[in-house]
């Protein structure tokens, strides 16, 4: 596992599949690495002995899921090799469809809608369930934002491990299941009236609350734990995106270009990209060919509502530019406060 915290949240996430029919949410454990041999599976074949009737799979429509997920008692979903669904923008746009499933499964009384049999009547399918997802790279920024991330790395050559043996650890484990199921199923109605304090809010909020409800029933050390690890692991991954975090990170940097040109009322897009592109520590200069152009700024503000115009500068001049004003209300949103946005997030356990 990459970090204690990693350890706390899995633990935590499958303890939580045995209650997931109480839950208004149900996170996904994203597992994900930059290369093979970094445990993805592995951990999945753990998960697959811990967990609340696993489902598990490599390659499955998004059809056959939603017809194997029931109301009554859900599964808990394990794909492994997720990279062959979203693996690039040509193969995911193929599987929208699960791409859907797997969002709106996150949350309860989100079905699936469906013509079925010969007279074409309109048929509900359930979606919610918890799902594990391994895979090399990151998921969909929509899945990823519904989900625990655990950033798996391969092991070096000083590190030591007991290996997985099938016929031994399997068998520990489901003895571990079966006692976790039943402890479990004895604090249900304890949880059903629990609302714990969340040190994050929003989704990530949405996605945590289970886990951190797991921990406060377990008591001891696990509350601590468990918060510390929702605050590390979601510190990391904050500002981390479909685009690998630049939206979030062109509005830190617009900040610092005002800040360090004394925070004008307005400034010219070519002097802000000409700060930008300069910049040794940040991407801007390898956006493009030609760095980051002003369609390329474009591109990445357009979600914020900003762009550039027409504007009057102190030496009566009219260019194109961008106002300080503009820029308040994402930076209050999106930014971390100053001066930490000048500061990336240590990731968990480092």
């Amino acid at each position: 596992m990459p970090s204690e915290e990693a350890l706390t949240a899995t633990t935590l996430w499958a303890a939580a599949t045995h209650l997931q029919t109480i839950w208004q949410h149900a996170p996904r454990l994203a597992v994900t690495g930059p290369g093979k041999r970094c445990g993805k599976s592995r951990l999945l074949e753990v998960l697959h002995e811990s967990v609340h009737e696993p489902l598990i799979t490599i390659s499955a429509s998004a059809a056959a899921i939603f017809r194997s997920i029931g109301e009554a008692n859900p599964p808990t979903l394990l794909v492994d090799e997720v990279d062959t669904i979203f693996g690039s923008a040509k193969v995911a746009e193929k599987n929208e469809e699960m791409r859907g499933l797997l969002n709106a499964g996150h949350q309860r009384n989100r079905p699936t809608l469906r013509v079925s049999g010969p007279n074409h009547e309109v048929v509900k399918f359930p979606t919610f369930a918890m799902a594990a997802l391994a895979g090399i790279g990151d998921l969909p920024d929509t899945i990823m934002d519904r989900s625990v991330v655990i950033r798996m790395r391969r092991r070096n050559s000083g590190e030591r491990i007991s290996f997985w043996r099938y016929g031994r650890d399997d068998l520990r484990v489901q003895e571990l299941r079966e006692r976790l199921a039943a402890w479990m199923d004895s604090v249900r109605e304890e949880a059903i009236a629990l609302e714990p304090k969340l040190p994050v809010e929003d989704r990530a909020a949405d996605t945590w609350e289970p886990l951190i409800s797991v921990a406060d029933l377990a008591g001891g050390r696990w509350p601590l734990m468990a918060r510390t690890a929702c605050t590390a692991m979601t510190d990391y991954e904050s500002g981390r995106d479909e685009d690998g975090g630049l939206k979030v990170r062109i509005l830190t940097d617009i900040r610092q270009a005002f800040t360090g040109e004394g925070d004008p009322p307005v400034l010219r897009t070519s002097r802000l990209l000409d700060i930008l592109n300069k910049d040794p520590e940040a991407p801007w200069a390898e956006h493009s060919p030609s760095g980051l152009t002003p369609r390329g700024l474009q591109i990445l503000l357009r979600d914020y509502g900003i762009s550039s115009g027409n504007r009057r500068f102190p030496d009566g001049n009219q260019a194109k530019g961008f106002t300080r004003v503009q820029f308040t209300d994402a930076w209050t949103r999106y930014c971390p406060p100053e001066p930490a946005a000048a500061q990336a997030p240590a990731e968990p356990g480092a």
